[in-house]
């Protein structure tokens, strides 16, 4: 039988390795967004539409069969995948009304 102490140790390094990842997941999303910015500044140079229905398509279908092949629960990765888009539209429609990087200066 464990003891609680061992227990707690145990439960405490798994932890820190779920703090770890943590770290990971919103450096990538930080980086993700970042990405979107950059997509956003080229959008509003060339005057393409902030929204590409397509292109969301894209991102959620990978989703769904990233999903399939690893076991993940395809509703929770399309509600996940809603919010990062949402938040990425609401960034690139601020970058993209907003003024250019040059005239900010």
């Amino acid at each position: 039988m464990t003891t609680t102490s061992s227990a707690e140790a145990g439960l405490a390094g798994m932890r820190a390795e779920l703090d770890l990842i943590d770290v990971q997941l919103l450096d990538t999303l930080k980086t993700r967004i970042d990405i979107c910015v950059r997509i956003a500044e080229f959008k509003r140079e060339h005057d393409v539409p902030m929204m590409q229905p397509h292109r969301i398509g894209i991102v959620q279908q990978r989703a769904a069969r990233f999903g399939a092949e690893h076991g993940v629960d395809g509703t929770f990765l399309r509600r996940l995948y809603d919010l990062i888009i949402e938040e990425t539209c609401r960034v690139e429609d601020l970058v993209i009304d907003g003024p250019a990087m040059d005239d900010a200066s």
